[in-house]
Formats: structure tokens, C-alpha cells, sequence
């Protein structure tokens, strides 16, 4: 018998108390947690719906605004570790003891952090379009940074940020995944789009790629089993990032996905969700 679970696209908000912040997140599905942490600039309405949807079919899926983004209150983490403790505290909140922790580019700095700086947490981490701590071997595109940073971003601006421009495939990708996400109405009312709001952004990611914390020494000896998925063509964070580590971190499962970028599971939504079902089930730990 199926698990019956409501759309994403129109499921409501809900709201949690963390510290003096109100916190808001969606919720969707049954089964183990898996909490979704996004990237610079997204919020509860970026999602592709359709991959909400299908990690639902296996588990509660559990999506959450940050402080001072979307339709949460409050203030950004000034740094990457502090926006750990905040997925902490919101777990906290939430009564989680234990979770499945989902983090999509600086989503995915924030994963990874609170994987090594709290320990028997995560049961699992699914990194979609990260790179390590560190310095990067290949550094973020100019093409990435001219669309990033614009107040508003369209289809072309999307083709080029988390697509693969050169792939009709992708394109068509591209259209049918921002269609599904603007199915929700006002979606680009709560994207930050200030310069001040970008900066905080960017300010946090600083120490996570000085590392003076020491973290991608720790994340190579975590026991936790990860799953990287990346794109062929991410302009922001290249899958080449990983390819030296891939060997030295213990429990790491590494997917590239052919003509895509730096948003792969929005273009393969249903293969990216059950290739995490497929990892949650036969992972080591």
C-alpha cells in the first residue's frame, strides 16, 4: 500500500520556535526524518516540488526556511558554523534525535559541518552541488557570479546557474522544473534579493573555505556514509572538487549526473530520489 503524503506544491507552512527566532519549514511524507537544508539565496518555495515529492514516497521530508530568509524571521548566520547550530537547534525544536540531513550548495557546506562538528546526529548526508571545506581545485566560473547576484533571476539566468546551457535536454530540463516550482504563487516575493542579504551570504561562506576549524580533516575520517551528487558541468561548485577526497573519506558515494549543472536533482528529480532511497537502504554504517 502506498504512503499517503500531501504535494509539496501546496503543502502549508508551519512554524517553530527557535531560540527568539520563528522558524518556518513544510513537511511532508512519513517514515525516518530527512531534514533539506538550500542554498544562497533559496527558500521553502525553491524546491522542485516533484523532488519533494518523490523522497516522500520513502521518508518524512522536512524543508526549512533559515533565520532571516523566506518566511522565517530573525538574522542569517554570520558564519557556516554557526548556521550548523542553527540545523541543530531546529532539530532540537522539532524533536529529532536523529536525522537524515539533505544540504544543496551552501546547504551543503552547512551538511557538512554539522556531520563533523556533531557526531551521531546525521545518520546520513546527501551533498547535491557542494564542494569540501577548504580551498577549492577549481574555483567558482565567472558565469556562476554575473547571474548569482542579480535581484531577480529568470529562465536564462536559471539555465546558467543550475543547468547545463549547452544541452537542449537540459533546457527542457530547466523550463518544466521552474514551471513545477512557480505552481506555488508568489515564490520570488521572499527571495533575498538585496546586496546586503547576498554579502551575509557570502560573509558566512568565508571561514568554510579558509578552514581554519580544520573540518575536511575531520569530514575525511567521519564514519557517517555520504552521498555526493553533483552535476558535469557545475560552474559553482565542480564535481572535481571531490575527486582526491573521494578515496580518503571513508564512507563516500559519489554521483555525477551527464548534462547537468549546479542543481541536478532539479533536472533529474525522479533518478536523484531514488538514488537516495537506494543509498539510505544499503549505505554502511
Amino acid at each position: 500500500m502506498k504512503k499517503s503524503f500531501c504535494n509539496a506544491a501546496s503543502t502549508p507552512t508551519h512554524y517553530v520556535q527557535v531560540g527568539s527566532d520563528k522558524i518556518a519549514y513544510r513537511s511532508i511524507g512519513t517514515g525516518e526524518p530527512m531534514v533539506l537544508i538550500t542554498r544562497m539565496r533559496g527558500t521553502l518555495d525553491t524546491w522542485d516540488p516533484l523532488f519533494l515529492d518523490e523522497l516522500a514516497k520513502n521518508n518524512r521530508i522536512i524543508t526549512v526556511d533559515y533565520p532571516g530568509v523566506g518566511h522565517s524571521n530573525g538574522k542569517l548566520p554570520p558564519g557556516i558554523g554557526q548556521a550548523a547550530e542553527f540545523v541543530i537547534a531546529f532539530a532540537d525544536a522539532m524533536k529529532l534525535e536523529k536525522f537524515i540531513l539533505l544540504g544543496w550548495s551552501w546547504g551543503g557546506t552547512v551538511a557538512q559541518t554539522v556531520v563533523v562538528d556533531h557526531p551521531g546526529r546525521v545518520t546520513h548526508a546527501i551533498l547535491v552541488g557542494t564542494a569540501p571545506p577548504g580551498k577549492r581545485t577549481v574555483d567558482i566560473q565567472q558565469a556562476f557570479i554575473d547571474r548569482a547576484f542579480k535581484p531577480v533571476n529568470d529562465l536564462d539566468d536559471e539555465i546558467v546557474l543550475f543547468f547545463e546551457p549547452s544541452s537542449e535536454f537540459s533546457r527542457k530540463m530547466a523550463k518544466e522544473s521552474r514551471d513545477r516550482i512557480r505552481v506555488r504563487p508568489g515564490v520570488d516575493d521572499k527571495i533575498p534579493s538585496t546586496p546586503e542579504a547576498i554579502k551575509a551570504y557570502l560573509a558566512a561562506a568565508e571561514e568554510y573555505h579558509v578552514d581554519e576549524a580544520g573540518r575536511l580533516q575531520k569530514l575525511m575520517v567521519t564514519r557517517t556514509p555520504l552521498l555526493i551528487i553533483s552535476g558535469d558541468n557545475d560552474i559553482s561548485t565542480a564535481v572535481d572538487n571531490w575527486f582526491a577526497l573521494n578515496r580518503k573519506i571513508p564512507n563516500a558515494h559519489l554521483a555525477v549526473y551527464p548534462e547537468s549543472g549546479h542543481g541536478p536533482q532539479h533536472q533529474y528529480p525522479q533518478l536523484a530520489a531514488e538514488q537516495v532511497a537506494s543509498f539510505l537502504r544499503h549505505a554502511i554504517q
